[in-house]
């Protein structure tokens, strides 16, 4: 099939949704496009200052290096002292690093965090009265690769940063990582240039640079470990670290080891190397993948998304007659843009239509606006019944509707769609479900999600809106006619709800909030018997907590979302709470107070102990299906996640072997939450 695009007049919508009126009808404000997926970071409150009573030391782990002593290697410069390795010594070397055990958080905890001299609020948080935690940890020894390119889009291995990321302006001192002010337990942003000073840096370059320009890049990066270990490290009680020079161009590397290539030198991504981004678009696409939720119309992600995600084989846009994207931009089609769209179609069935409609969050009622309600009602019933025209009884009206008799009666398959899946196609997805199924609101919010499989999002303004145009929409209705739409009654939960459901990261497991766990009448709705709270207690009545049971509760005590409190010790009994409700056919919800932190850790360990994925895999398979909010787990959860993952190949008996390195893992982790965050 090819495309025909029709345009139409777009308005811009809100980015948050304005208060909402209650009065029925409709405005349409500006709104700022959002980077992909649509998601926010919540403020996660550190909780109180961490006690630091005295318990038993680790055992003390240390990173080794094949590169150390480098007295085996070619020299290039004698002051400062360069050497030079090929590619098969520095694979050799990555994969014996991959086949180390991490320290313990406790050996490099706060340290990890930032603690610079002159940051009063983070020293006197984490360091209290132990001076000591501000040392450097001894135990870390690892890898810095560095492209002498400053464009990573192209020709860029496994982990490898730039020379602005790790160097100061005078080019001969490391960045000095820590913040000087502000209070934060998330400082993934640092890692990359904190790690570098405890590294054995190799640089490289592609076919065409000069050796003068790679020596000279080599020399000042040595320069920057001799002058940070004068500054840092008087006493030389850290291990030496050097630079290495590798004498295969990039070209050759693509050849020889194509597993070290995250990007060719086309800028195609290789797949060869695991990429956060990427694999995020897979899970999300995956999460969010087209599916018929009535007669003849189908909900999914953008087929450009598809293709940026590599899912070529997921959707096909042609097997579509009309493709409607909901969007922030858009406006609602108005009866003679439709009629035009539906003689398009019936002139040439072979070209695929394309429509755009308000996205969700940007339809606020307003009280001087009814023509926007009829054009909103007309547009899900102009698709119905395009979906399904022999159930056409229209009874049109020459001035404002959509006449079709005329037109030809064929079924047409609709997608609705919008980037992720879900975000900005929820409204308009759950209106059409409501018309074509003929069912009240807080029934096709259920069915939709359990009988249809769809995870979706709803702002609380969608909640009023659909709450008002619900007696429209099943008044029309072809499927509700028997349905007396003046004797609804509207459960309690969801006159509490605020439109978001949690989120079903497995079939047997959901992440949510606190407000989520103090909704159990909508958490039983969903089929969710069990609630695991991290740290957070609900508030529920007696009879609540009577008719659930206390074999169906869990509350793990103790645990603020501070950076210092571990969860470790407590995965094992968390998962087998989780893994009981599974055996016995129904869902958990996990929580915390706000359900990125906390709960997100437990439900990642989850993922990783149950489909067996690597931690950068199972963190992407969790993010994608945090609907609406991005997942922060603070940085010492994260390692303390890495740590996990070697649990688990232990467990299954696979040799050890880490997919990426903690300040690669950070760092992406940090490039991933840029968009949404003002501190990074």
């Amino acid at each position: 099939m090819a495309t025909v695009v029709v345009q139409q007049q777009s308005i811009r919508h809100s980015a948050t949704p304005p208060p909402v009126s209650p009065a029925l009808s409709l405005n349409v404000r500006p709104r700022t496009p959002t980077s992909i997926p649509n998601k926010h970071i919540p403020t996660c409150p550190p909780g109180s200052a961490p006690q630091l009573p005295s318990s038993p030391k680790s055992p003390t782990v240390s990173l080794t290096s094949l590169l150390y002593p480098p007295d085996r290697f070619r020299k290039l410069s004698k002051s400062p002292p360069v050497y030079s390795i090929d590619s098969d010594i520095l694979v050799a070397a990555l994969n014996n690093l991959a086949a180390q055990s991490l320290p313990d958080p406790k050996q490099v905890f706060p340290w990890l965090h930032g603690l610079h001299p002159d940051n009063a609020m983070q020293s006197a948080f984490f360091v209290n009265r132990k001076r000591s935690l501000r040392r450097i940890p001894k135990c870390l020894r690892t890898f810095t690769i560095v492209s002498l390119d400053d464009d990573l889009t192209k020709s860029r291995l496994r982990g490898a940063v730039t020379l602005d990321e790790i160097l100061a302006p005078s080019g001969y001192d490391f960045i000095d990582a820590d913040p000087i002010d502000g209070f934060s337990v998330r400082n993934f942003h640092i890692q990359t240039a904190k790690l570098a000073p405890l590294s054995d840096i190799i640089i490289y370059a592609k076919n065409g640079a000069s050796n003068f320009q790679l020596l000279d890049a080599a020399e000042r990066l040595a320069i920057a470990q001799q002058n940070w270990r004068m500054k840092h490290d008087p006493a030389q009680e850290t291990p030496l670290f050097n630079t290495f020079i590798l004498s295969d161009t990039y070209e050759e590397i693509e050849k020889k080891h194509p597993e070290l290539v995250a990007v060719d030198s086309a800028g195609h991504f290789t797949s060869n190397v695991m990429d956060f981004f990427q694999w995020e678009r897979i899970e999300m696409c995956n999460m969010s993948k087209a599916s018929e939720i009535s007669n003849g119309v189908w909900l999914g992600p953008s087929p450009d998304m598809l293709l940026a995600s590599g899912e070529h084989d997921q959707l096909d846009p042609d097997q579509f007659d009309l493709l409607v994207e909901a969007n922030d931009l858009a406006s609602i089609p108005g009866p003679r843009y439709l009629e035009r769209v539906h003689r398009e179609l019936a002139n040439d069935p072979t070209k695929t239509q394309l429509i755009q409609f308000p996205s969700s969050g940007s339809i606020v009622p307003l009280p001087e606006s009814g023509k926007d309600v009829e054009d909103f009602v007309t547009t899900i019933r102009w698709m119905y019944y395009l979906a399904n025209p022999e159930e056409d009884e229209l009874e049109h009206d020459a001035d404002d509707d959509v006449p079709m008799d005329a037109l030809t009666r064929r079924a047409h398959r609709i997608l609705i769609h919008c980037a992720d899946g879900y975000t900005e196609s929820s409204l308009l997805a759950l209106a059409y479900f409501i018309f074509a199924e003929g069912i009240p609101m807080h029934e096709a919010w259920l069915k939709l999600h359990r009988e249809k499989g769809r995870n979706f999002f709803a702002y609380p303004s969608d909640v009023v809106f659909l709450r008002n145009i619900q007696p429209r929409l099943l008044q029309e209705s072809p499927a509700a006619q028997s349905l007396s739409v003046c004797h609804i009654l509207e459960p309690k939960w969801l006159r509490t709800m605020d439109g978001s459901l949690p989120s079903r990261i497995l079939p047997y497991m959901y992440l949510g909030n606190l407000a989520h766990a103090n909704n159990p009448e909508l958490l039983r709705a969903l089929g969710i018997k069990r609630v695991l709270s991290i740290g957070e207690s609900v508030s529920w009545s007696d009879d609540d907590f009577e008719r659930w049971g206390e074999d169906n509760l869990m509350f793990i005590s103790q645990v603020q979302d501070n950076g210092v409190d571990s969860l470790t010790q407590e995965f094992d009994r968390c998962l087998k709470f989780i893994e009981k409700g599974k055996l016995d056919g129904s869902a958990t919800l996990v929580h915390c107070r706000v359900g990125v932190s906390r709960s997100a850790t437990i439900c990642i360990a989850e993922v990783m102990a149950s489909l067996g994925l690597s931690f950068p895999r199972a963190y992407c398979f969790v993010r994608a299906r945090r609907l609406n909010v991005i997942i922060q787990p603070h940085l010492r959860f994260v390692y303390e996640l890495l740590k996990w993952d070697e649990l688990q190949q232990q467990k299954r008996k696979q040799p050890l072997r880490r997919e990426l390195e903690w300040a690669t893992i950070a760092r992406e982790i940090a490039l991933m939450n840029k968009p949404y965050s003002k501190q990074q």
